[in-house]
């Protein structure tokens, strides 16, 4: 059998340029701590540690070997968690020894490697880089002598207080800096003044809790402040921008609908919520899990998609989740080692890390990943960008929650440990080559089993209707969770009560720790008996660790001491505003810099085979999208299944034939020209991969997220202000209303270059635009992949002069151009009529015009359904020229597949903004020409060949 850990190993030393005759062996173990006898060990290894069909194994016993490498051109390395680091295989264990009758107090896994031919000098980029990642995990060589595997000490109580009454301004922002608050200097003014007027100093808790509250993760405190923008046209003053922009967006539209709205409940829970059908209602989240993915990839994209299953299932009073989302932002993975900065992974690494991630956590829960998008550009060479979503659906009477005074505060699932400690504070602050030592604590480390555990349990209690109010415990820990759902009660809480994974958590930590798999609940007294007896029986943890009292403070108790007393309205109102200011210059549109270098095959073979455009199916054939049995539509569709789907297509309840259709947008070299219509592009995209598929253009709600550079620059701030009033002007005319979002601000790197100078990357503006739809019967769904010769081929939507931006200018190297625009208005009517069309049985397939332009969406749609395809061009009668008909990048475009019987009603049912371009044909070939000029003329295998090949990765 093959050593795939060994394999792993040796492909990514490859790609950090280590020895290249390095020889490596690796195998996983487990260290267990406890009065166990040779024969509970034989029985420990037949039933439940190896499969002997495919394994081979040893054990020790301490004061053994303890697997002593005696070969000694090898060099033994043992790599495992550091202590405190949640290690979820090693719970499974511990918990299945119990029901094997061995008890054991401790048990931590670990990796053994033996490598050979590895130089002296490589040893310790071998171990940081490639072995093991120094934020989470240490490495013992040659020997391990472990003789007690480290569980923590007990903690002995110790009010803190910090000293800011009579700090002066730098002491402050020093203070700041110290304990990782994140607090710009206003705010810890703010802060003193506010206990100058109690006449105390604060304990070290009710800072942290004030710093929690109000970081941007929690707060959006950049977007909802004041701005004064000023660009060409001159200057508006905002007194919240999100919401005169974003949600005054939503707030019009549902004006607009009337008795017609079928919005339930936006920007104000976990997730927005939109109407389904009569019995039930859909939600739909996405998160960002930016800075922890880029420390450690694997936990910071693992505790991502966990995190935003945990906001479905803390919505209303919990959405079963139904399918999840991601897309990702890396720098290339072909990166050379030798131009990455200091302090940064591999691209690769964190690609697989991430992906690994992602993998793991919704195939161990059951949710099938369904959609989702990879984008990459050299600047995310030191911020990855993880955006993780779910959609939960739950019945219509259970949408809304409320906590009442009295209720018990009850916590589930996990415990509580010093993972995830300023996880929000963190996400406020710059990414640095030291972050993963300084930083280390953010990162966080997931258990499926265990919140796959407690879903099931509490989706059991919903029903019993057991309890007033649920959220999940993410950002912040328990110090976010409470906090908000006591705002308006006041909340006491008893830290000790929290049960935790080992001794030695100060009571600040255990309020701000981010620990995973972690809900919190309002349940009343009598309700509390049953509901532990429920927790019980499904071996879920559920403790009491407070009350909501009627008292409009905040009361933080550890073993009868008070830690911490706080007014509620301080620490929700309390934040002075953000006060900024924005420009932004209108670029100048320039022409295309030069001749290209390619010719249009050339061009479309290298515009399929570039790393935005080929496919993702590396990535896609990891995760499973049939579990739940509810997919319609796949990330991959055709003959082979391996064409790009546009969108996906959903069921989620299974006795019913409607259908909810997931999609998204984003083009951040679009942005680089102008955020404006960089926003409204990623918008129209995300909208024509709904209707693409069949869903109803006036039944599909957004979701909205920005991922900036620092944002106290006025220019970074002026991109974004201009990219929020694109999505209020575009989505109130699509009539396509925003129901949650996120944004992740500050998203750069900074390191000192070898000639001594700081330099700082930051990420290209980015906007996420994700797009639930909806489909009144499956039946009516379409995919992209050609279905029979002989149909005939339209294009819907009319291409202009707009090559700013595009895969074309990309492959050729050149730049300029004007970026593509929407026409907000004529696409509206395009969808509609489109979606008409669908409806009616018209169209055999249909596949969105987007990345490479019309050329690449017909490649596209040809090698996934085994069809040729013969166009001609010249029936466009345009001004354009060539390349511009085949690579413009033009908004609210289409290719549809039209029987040849159904050609004059198409026709009609668009109203003449369609264009018979040619038909589908058994030759294996794209022939693209223009009146008797060939243009394009390539084999099917040949195109398909260039756009798997770039990630065919095994």
């Amino acid at each position: 059998m093959p050593n795939r850990l060994a394999l792993e190993v040796a492909a990514t030393a490859k790609d950090l340029g280590l020895a290249r005759e390095m020889q490596v062996d690796a195998s996983r173990g487990f260290l267990i701590q406890g009065e166990l006898s040779e024969s509970d060990i034989q029985k420990i290894v037949d039933q439940l540690l190896v499969d002997k069909v495919v394994e081979q194994y040893r054990f020790s016993i301490c004061g053994d070997d303890q697997f002593v490498e005696t070969d000694e051109s090898l060099v033994c390395y043992f790599v495992m968690p550091l202590p405190g680091v949640t290690d979820p295989e090693a719970e499974s264990v511990q918990e299945a020894l119990q029901h094997l009758g061995c008890t054991a107090s401790a048990v931590r896994t670990f990796r053994r490697y033996s490598v050979a031919g590895i130089p002296n000098d490589q040893q310790e980029v071998l171990c940081k880089k490639v072995l093991a990642n120094e934020s989470i995990e240490q490495v013992i060589r040659y020997r391990m002598t472990l003789t007690e595997i480290e569980l923590g000490a007990p903690y002995k109580f110790v009010l803190q207080h910090v000293e800011i009454r009579n700090a002066t301004d730098e002491q402050l922002q020093q203070t700041s800096r110290d304990l990782q608050l994140s607090l710009t200097l206003v705010e810890m003014q703010t802060i003193q003044q506010h206990f100058k007027e109690l006449d105390r100093e604060p304990t070290d808790a009710e800072l942290e809790t004030v710093a929690q509250t109000w970081s941007e993760h929690c707060s959006h405190k950049t977007l909802a402040g004041r701005i004064e923008y000023t660009d060409d046209s001159g200057t508006t003053k905002y007194e919240n921008m999100l919401k005169e922009t974003i949600f005054q967006a939503t707030q019009t539209i549902r004006a607009d609908l009337g008795a017609d709205d079928w919005c339930v409940s936006v920007f104000k829970d976990n997730a927005g919520i939109v109407k389904f059908d009569n019995d039930y209602n859909v939600a739909f989240k996405v998160e960002t899990h930016n800075r922890p993915s880029a420390l450690e990839p694997y936990g910071g994209a693992n505790t991502g998609i966990g995190g935003v299953i945990r906001d479905t299932l803390g919505t209303g009073l919990g959405a079963k989740p139904v399918c999840s989302t991601d897309v990702f932002c890396f720098a290339p993975p072909n990166a050379d080692v030798t131009d990455l900065p200091p302090g940064v992974m591999h691209p690769r690494s964190i690609m697989k890390g991430v992906v690994a991630g992602v993998r793991d956590y919704g195939n161990r829960m059951g949710i099938p990943t369904v959609n989702g998008a990879v984008y990459f550009d050299r600047r995310y060479v030191g911020n990855p960008l993880v955006f993780c979503g779910n959609v939960g659906l739950l019945p219509c009477e259970m949408s809304f929650k409320e906590p009442k005074p009295n209720d018990l505060i009850v916590s589930i699932g996990g415990r509580t440990g010093r993972d995830g400690i300023h996880g929000a504070t963190f996400s406020s602050a710059e990414l640095t080559e030291s972050s993963d030592i300084t930083s280390g604590g953010a990162v966080q480390i997931g258990n499926a089993i265990t919140e796959k555990m407690l879903m099931d349990v509490m989706l059991k209690a919903r029903d019993q209707r057991l309890y007033n109010a649920v959220t999940d415990c993410g950002a912040g820990g328990f110090s976010s969770a409470v906090g908000e759902m006591g705002e308006e009660i006041g909340a006491e809480v008893w830290l000790d009560k929290a049960p935790l994974k080992y001794e030695g958590l100060s009571y600040t930590e255990i309020w701000i720790s981010e620990a995973q798999e972690r809900m919190v609940f309002a349940i009343p007294e009598s309700n509390w008996a049953e509901f532990e007896k429920l927790c019980s029986a499904e071996s879920v943890e559920a403790v009491v660790i407070g009350q909501f009292k009627p008292t409009g403070r905040l009361v933080l108790k550890y073993e009868d001491n008070e830690v911490a007393d706080m007014a509620m309205s301080f620490l929700h109102d309390g934040r002075p505003p953000v006060v900024r200011k924005a420009v932004f210059k209108s670029p100048k549109t320039e022409p295309v810099s030069s001749e290209p270098k390619l010719s249009h095959e050339q061009s479309l073979l290298k515009i399929l085979g570039s790393w935005n455009v080929a496919s993702k199916h590396w990535i896609i054939r990891q995760y499973d999208h049939e579990v739940q049995g509810g997919s319609v539509i796949k990330p991959l569709v055709g003959v082979e299944n391996d064409g790009p789907s546009d969108a996906a297509v959903v069921r989620p309840v299974l006795n019913s034939r409607r259908g909810l259709v997931i999609s998204c947008g984003m083009n951040p070299h679009f942005g680089d020209l102008d955020p404006y219509h960089m926003a409204t592009s990623a918008i129209d995209e995300a909208i024509r991969n709904c209707v693409a598929v069949g869903a109803d253009p006036n039944r599909i709600a957004v979701l909205d997220n920005f991922c900036w550079g620092y944002t106290d620059r006025p220019e970074t701030l002026g991109a974004l202000v201009r990219a929020a009033r694109a999505c209020f002007d575009v989505s109130t005319v699509f009539k396509t209303p925003f129901i949650s979002g996120k944004d992740s601000l500050h998203n750069e790197f900074s390191y000192t270059d070898s000639d001594g100078n700081r330099q700082t990357i930051s990420i290209p503006s980015t906007l996420l635009i994700s797009a639930m739809g909806q489909i009144s019967d499956v039946k009516h769904c379409v995919t992209m992949d050609l279905k029979k010769a002989g149909n005939r081929i339209y294009q819907v939507g009319q291409t202009k002069s707009e090559m700013g931006g595009s895969h074309w200018c990309l492959v050729n190297e050149l730049t300029g151009g004007q970026v593509p625009q929407v026409d907000a208005n004529a696409a509206k009517k395009i969808f509609e009529n489109l979606h008409r069309a669908i409806h009616q049985g018209l169209v055999r397939s249909c596949h969105d015009i987007s990345e490479g332009g019309l050329a690449a969406c017909g490649a596209e749609m040809a090698f996934a359904g085994g069809l040729g395809m013969e166009l001609d061009v010249d029936v466009l009668q345009s001004d354009l020229d060539d390349t511009e008909i085949l690579f413009s990048e033009s908004n609210s475009r289409f290719l549809c597949e039209v029987p040849e019987d159904k050609s004059a009603e198409f026709e009609a049912a668009l109203s003449g903004a369609c264009w018979c371009l040619g038909s589908v044909t058994e030759a294996d070939r794209l022939i693209i020409k223009s009146g008797e000029t060939s243009l394009v003329e390539s084999t099917l295998s040949a195109l398909k060949t260039a756009w798997q090949q770039p990630l065919d990765w095994k």
